[in-house]
C-alpha cells in the first residue's frame, strides 16, 4: 500500500478519528464514517481543535492542518468505503454488531481491501468468520489517544492470509507506529499481560493492606510506573477497564489469574467511572482533595513487589505460549503502557529465583491457582537462564 490508498475508518469515537488523524497526517484520502450525524459533527470540530493546538505549538503550519482536514471525508454512509484499500473499524467492543458490520462491509468494499478491527481483546478469528473471504481480516489494535500512543498490535487470525499480515503491518509502519505481532489470543500482548497490574492492586485493597493512593504512591514513586493501577483505571474509565477484564476472564475459560473484582464491579455498577463521570476510585469533583498515602517504604516494597511478580509471570506466561517474541512482548509493555521497563528484561534485572520464591509463596498462602508460577519461569531458574 502506498499514499494513493485511500483509508477508511468505521465510527467517529476518539479512537476512530485518532486513526483518521494518523492516516491524513501520512497523506491518504480518509473516509471516516459513522451513522451517528452528531458524532462525525463532534468529531470533526475536535480534529479541528486538535490541528489548530499543533499549530499554535509550531508542530505543524496552518498549510499542513487545513490539507489534513481536507483529506478526511465525513460520512454517515457506509458505501462510500467502495473505493478503500483498508477498512479498519472502530466501533463498541461488542463481538455480534463488528460479525455484522464485517459482513456488511464485504459486500461493499473491493475484492482485495484488507478488513481490520481496532478490538483490544475480541477473538479476530470470530469476526473473520462472518466474511466469505476471510484471510483479508486482521486485527490492527491501536492505543489511545492513537496519534499519540506509538504502539500498534498486529494480530493476525488463522484464516489471515500471511500477505494481508505483512500488507497491514508495513502499511502502519510506514505510518510511523511501532508494530508488534501477537497471536489472536484474548487481550493479544498488553491487555493480557497487564491484568494483574489492576487485578492485584484491587485485591490489595480488598484486603486492607492499603488504600488507593498508597498503593498508587508505591507503584509510581518505589517502581517507577508513570501512572498508578487506580489512577490509570480512573483515566481509562472502570466501565471500559471492568469490561475487558471480564471479557479476558471468560476468554480463557474462567482462569483464576484473571478474575474480576467486586470492587471494580461496583464502582462501575455506581457508575464511579473515574475522570469521565467525576468520580472513580478518587473525586475529580471541583475543589476534591486527593487523599495522601502512607508512604511507609517497606509497605510500599511490599506491595509493588508483589504486583511486578505477578506482572512478570504473566509476560512469562506469554512467551510460553507463543503469544509473541520475547523482544516484542517487552517493547508492547514499554511502547503500548509506558511502563518503565520491559517485563522479561525487568524479571532478569531483579532475579528470576526471587520473583518464582515470590510466587510460590504467595501460592502457598492463599492457595489460589492465581499465584501459579509459569512452567516457563520454573524452567529458566532451574537451568539459571536469563532472557536477555
Amino acid at each position: 500500500m502506498n499514499k494513493e490508498t485511500t483509508v477508511g475508518v468505521l465510527g467517529a469515537g476518539s479512537m476512530g478519528s485518532g486513526i483518521a488523524q494518523i492516516a491524513a497526517t501520512q497523506e491518504h484520502q480518509v473516509v471516516l464514517v459513522d451513522l451517528n450525524d452528531e458524532a462525525l459533527s463532534k468529531a470533526e470540530a475536535s480534529l479541528k481543535k486538535i490541528l489548530a493546538r499543533l499549530v499554535e505549538k509550531e508542530r505543524i503550519d496552518e498549510a499542513t492542518s487545513t490539507a489534513i482536514i481536507g483529506r478526511i471525508k465525513f460520512s454517515n454512509n457506509i458505501n462510500d468505503f467502495a473505493d478503500c484499500g483498508i477498512v479498519i473499524e472502530a466501533i463498541i467492543e461488542d463481538l455480534g454488531i463488528k460479525k455484522k458490520v464485517f459482513a456488511q462491509l464485504e459486500g461493499i468494499v473491493k475484492d482485495d481491501c484488507i478488513l481490520a478491527s481496532n478490538t483490544s481483546s475480541l477473538s479476530i478469528a470470530s469476526i473473520a468468520a462472518s466474511c466469505h473471504n476471510a484471510n483479508r481480516v486482521i486485527g490492527i489494535h491501536f492505543f489511545n489517544p492513537a496519534p499519540l500512543m506509538p504502539l500498534v498490535e498486529i494480530i493476525p487470525a488463522v484464516q489471515t492470509a500471511e500477505a494481508t499480515t505483512t500488507t497491514a503491518r508495513q502499511l502502519i509502519d510506514d505510518w510511523k507506529k511501532v508494530t508488534v505481532l501477537t497471536k489472536d489470543t484474548p487481550g493479544f500482548i498488553v491487555n493480557r499481560v497487564a491484568r494483574p497490574f489492576y487485578g492485584e492492586a484491587l485485591k490489595i485493597y480488598e484486603e486492607g493492606i492499603a488504600d488507593f493512593a498508597t498503593i498508587d504512591w508505591a507503584m509510581t514513586e518505589l517502581a517507577g510506573f508513570r501512572m498508578g493501577p487506580f489512577t490509570l483505571m480512573d483515566y481509562i474509565g472502570n466501565d471500559i477497564n471492568y469490561t475487558v477484564t471480564e471479557t479476558v476472564f471468560a476468554a480463557f475459560y474462567y482462569d483464576p489469574r484473571y478474575k474480576p473484582s467486586f470492587t471494580q464491579k461496583r464502582h462501575s455498577e455506581a457508575g464511579w467511572y473515574g475522570r469521565k463521570s467525576g468520580r472513580g476510585y478518587y473525586d475529580y469533583s471541583e475543589g476534591a482533595v486527593k487523599p495522601e498515602p502512607n508512604k511507609d517504604e517497606a509497605l510500599g516494597k511490599q506491595i509493588y513487589k508483589r504486583i511486578l511478580a505477578m506482572l512478570i509471570n504473566e509476560a512469562v506466561d506469554a512467551l510460553f505460549l507463543n503469544i509473541a517474541t520475547k523482544e516484542d512482548i517487552d517493547l508492547a509493555m514499554t511502547k503500548g503502557v509506558n511502563y518503565p521497563k520491559g517485563l522479561l528484561a525487568w524479571g532478569d534485572e531483579v532475579g528470576l529465583e526471587h520473583v518464582l520464591n515470590k510466587l510460590e509463596n504467595m501460592h502457598h498462602e492463599y492457595g489460589e491457582d492465581r499465584y501459579r508460577p509459569s512452567v516457563l519461569l520454573r524452567r529458566m531458574v532451574k537451568e539459571n537462564k536469563s532472557f536477555f
